[in-house]
């Protein structure tokens, strides 16, 4: 008996299969199936604003391809640069051509998948703490996972469902937005607490400039400054549990990507500040060699001298490829001329034409959001380049649902 699936569930399973690979941590196997996925669903044409997107991480791989020819890498090294610089060009395609497949249903696969993955990072939380005991924060976020940007995005399509025509029971909504709500909080991630506040703002219309958004902002900037005072004058310890280790990293967060003096003898200093020293030590590297080097970076399997050993998860390195700051890994394989277009990407994302259609609209104020949030997460999580960010597909997905909402409700308008 022959067992056919409809294109629509194959297209959908691929896309779940994308989102989720990433969180088993194995590089190798994501790029794999990244790798796959765009070639199987690839398209014959594409949107002017899709292009344009794209382009921009083609244009960064290829400064970095060319400027590797100035020096002597391991093959090894370029190979993984490869893999690596490449892996946002494979988001965009997966989430722009599978958006294109999958068609009007591509939010709700969104949230199913989201919540799929929720009940996975609750199961991985409930196992570390019956099997490994584990009830310390730290441990549990080592066991199960330390953020999920992707659950945020969810989140953000559940709480503003009317305004993305999603239709859902308000029973639905309940236990959705607790799951995913509850499996997201836990992460106790910074960087996704701060992403799901911007995508609120962006979502209101607050990130469109005027009184009443100004206002709002503003009133944010003063609850978060005196919400950090709080913090410091509770003054958490480095080496606390639970809620102070969290309240720890608040601590230091504002500090620590942006330091440009680090003690090397000190190791407190060195490790609470350990980001700004490679940023550091990158601009020293990439400025020293010159001027071709400054301009187009160190090329595909250039590395950054820490001059010393550092323990970085369960290796002992001195040489390190990619960098936790995405502008500064561009900056080391394509150099200021790619960082250029790393910044140009970020830009397009702000730059959308005013829509009568209240939900595209609304896309755009959640495309906005994101842009506003890759430059935070490029500072400090290597934005689409790491290793286990899902943001690319999700920014194809909406670049292409959007031209579908518009070109559908042209039809209707024609008929």
């Amino acid at each position: 008996m022959k067992i056919t699936l409809p294109n629509e569930f194959r297209y959908q399973f691929l896309f779940f299969i994308c989102i989720f690979v990433p969180y088993l941590n194995n590089y190798e196997l994501t790029f794999a199936v990244w790798s796959l996925t765009a070639f199987y669903t690839f398209q014959s044409n594409y949107s002017i604003e899709f292009v344009k997107q794209v382009s921009c991480y083609i244009v960064i791989l290829l400064i970095a391809f060319i400027s590797l020819y100035r020096y002597d890498y391991q093959i090894y090294f370029i190979i993984r640069d490869i893999t690596y610089i490449s892996k946002p060009i494979l988001g965009l395609l997966i989430g722009y051509q599978l958006s294109k497949k999958i068609g009007s249903n591509v939010l709700k696969i969104v949230i199913k998948t989201a919540l799929i993955i929720a009940i996975y990072h609750l199961s991985l939380l409930l196992y570390s703490v019956i099997y490994h005991k584990v009830i310390n924060i730290n441990d549990l976020r080592y066991y199960a996972g330390f953020f999920s940007d992707f659950e945020v995005y969810a989140l953000i399509l559940l709480i503003f469902h009317k305004k993305f025509d999603l239709s859902y029971s308000r029973k639905q909504i309940s236990m959705y937005l607790i799951l995913i709500g509850f499996s997201a909080f836990i992460y106790l991630s910074r960087t996704n607490f701060i992403q799901f506040f911007i995508l609120i703002i962006a979502v209101k219309g607050y990130l469109k400039i005027n009184t009443k958004s100004i206002t709002i902002i503003l009133s944010l900037v003063i609850l978060c400054i005196i919400g950090y005072s709080t913090i410091l004058y509770i003054n958490p310890k480095r080496n606390g549990e639970g809620l102070e280790a969290f309240l720890y990293k608040i601590k230091v967060a504002p500090i620590e990507p942006f330091k440009t003096k680090i003690k090397r003898d000190d190791w407190k200093d060195f490790n609470d500040n350990y980001r700004s020293y490679e940023n550091i030590m990158t601009v020293r590297q990439v400025t020293r060699d010159g001027i071709a080097s400054s301009l187009f970076g160190q090329g595909l399997g250039s590395k950054i001298d820490l001059k010393q050993k550092i323990m970085l998860g369960d290796m002992e390195l001195r040489y390190i490829s990619i960098l936790h700051n995405g502008f500064m890994t561009v900056l080391l394989k394509s150099g200021f001329l790619g960082l250029l277009f790393l910044l140009i990407s970020i830009y397009l994302l702000f730059i959308k034409k005013k829509p009568q259609i209240p939900i595209v609209k609304n896309l755009n104020y959640l495309m906005i959001g994101s842009g506003v949030f890759m430059i935070i997460s490029c500072w400090v999580f290597m934005g689409y380049y790491f290793a286990a960010d899902t943001k690319s597909i999700i920014i194809g997905l909406i670049i292409y649902y959007r031209e579908f909402v518009l070109k559908e409700n042209k039809q209707i308008t024609n008929d």
